[in-house]
């Protein structure tokens, strides 16, 4: 392969996790992040035994370890009537099952783990206020334009920069996000904040006709992790926007008391109008590969936008090295080993926004018996074909 570094465009968590797990195999990056430093915003994310996979793929599985919550349960709750609908133990039996825990964790303690991977391998470039706009290619490299219209040579360009991405506009050019309608209001507070009786060690969903709140422990239970969503037919994107707590509020009158006291709790409420993209069956173009949401975007509703880019980041590392570094083998292998997989939990998010967070009448009632009816085992098996496999060689179960 060419001594030439492999460009990243983004310095998100996928992107990170890219380089890294280049670096991992031998293989010099350059990441090429817009903002002036690198960062993440937001609060929890939640942490499947596949993304303790890529940890451990990635060579930072310690110290994710120690900075996650392990939690006991995910929890689902009717939101109207106040009561437990299922509940999901993540103990023994479910580590067994899955090889590893389930966790939640802040992003910006994730997105730290890989930045401080990566500041420390002499094979990763980190350049901030370097914002990739287009690009050039030939038979043996690709030449990045950025913002302020130098060029930056590689032998490959991975475009990792998120759901408007610039590099996907040019390898795709499907337009604009699909908007959903959704709107996500987002919040911590510290525990002593957070109701006693719904202290629980557990990923809590809360789901209600054209709505559901979400809550978990953060950092060594230090706050509470708040995420409330409402679909309110938003017509246009909108992200992190300040909100006052009563527009918070109003898409949540008709819910329980015992539910609608979480969202008195909230503090600082920002908003995000969730977006999408339909899946694509095409994610190249010669030298250039898409990776995390810049590649399949999807909503909330599987927990799993920050697991797919991780994914993507082992999936990429492992076919580099399959293909010796050729990159026009590379990249196609790369695309075959995570196209199905992601747009499976892609159009999969937004069939659980409809049918398990967001029913109402007779749908929630259906909900509720399908979803009370089944034993550990049986939700151990229906979850499997996204726990369950290693990633070994960089493939996950489709």
């Amino acid at each position: 392969m060419s001594q030439q570094p492999i460009l990243i465009a983004g310095g998100g968590i996928g992107g990170l996790a890219a380089a890294i797990g280049l670096a991992q195999k031998g293989y010099r990056s350059a990441v090429l992040e817009k903002a002036p430093r690198m960062g993440e915003i937001g609060a929890g994310i939640q942490l499947g035994p596949n993304a303790f996979h890529a940890f451990d793929y990635l060579g930072v599985g310690d110290r994710a370890r120690e900075l996650a919550v392990y939690i006991d349960s995910l929890r689902l709750m009717d939101a109207l009537s106040g009561d437990e609908i299922t509940r999901i133990p993540l103990g023994e039996p479910f580590r067994a099952r899955f090889g590893n825990p389930y966790a939640v964790i802040h992003r910006g303690d994730l997105h730290g783990t890989f930045l401080r991977a990566c500041e420390a391998s002499p094979l990763v470039e980190l350049r901030t206020s370097a914002e990739v706009v287009g690009y050039d290619q030939d038979s043996s490299r690709v030449t990045a334009i950025l913002g302020d219209g130098s060029r930056v040579a590689g032998a490959a360009l991975i475009g990792a920069d998120g759901l408007w991405s610039k590099v996907r506009a040019r390898v795709v050019g499907d337009g604009p996000p699909r908007v959903s309608g959704h709107t996500t209001y987002r919040s911590v507070i510290p525990t002593d904040d957070m109701p006693e009786d719904l202290r629980w060690n557990a990923a809590t969903l809360w789901a209600g006709p054209k709505c559901h709140i979400v809550h978990y422990p953060l950092k060594g239970w230090k706050m509470f992790n708040l995420v409330v969503t409402y679909h309110n037919d938003a017509p246009e994107p909108v992200a992190g926007l300040p909100v006052s707590h009563d527009e918070v509020r109003r898409g949540f009158e008709h819910v329980s008391p015992v539910a609608r006291q979480i969202i008195d709790r909230g503090r600082d409420w920002k908003l995000w109008v969730l977006c999408d993209r339909e899946p694509v069956t095409n994610w190249l173009d010669g030298r250039v590969a898409l990776l995390g949401d810049a590649a399949h975007p999807m909503l909330q509703y599987l927990a799993q936008g920050a697991c797919m880019a991780m994914e993507d980041a082992v999936a990429l590392a492992a076919a580099m090295e399959a293909a010796g570094g050729e990159i026009d083998r590379a990249l196609p292998d790369y695309q075959s080993r995570r196209m199905l997989r992601t747009a499976r939990v892609q159009l999969t998010s937004r069939e659980l926004g409809n049918h398990v967070y967001h029913p109402a009448g007779g749908h929630a009632a259906l909900r509720n018996a399908v979803m009370k009816a089944k034993s550990d085992e049986d939700w151990f098996d229906t979850i499997a074909w996204l726990y369950g496999s290693t990633g070994d060689q960089g493939r996950f179960t489709v």
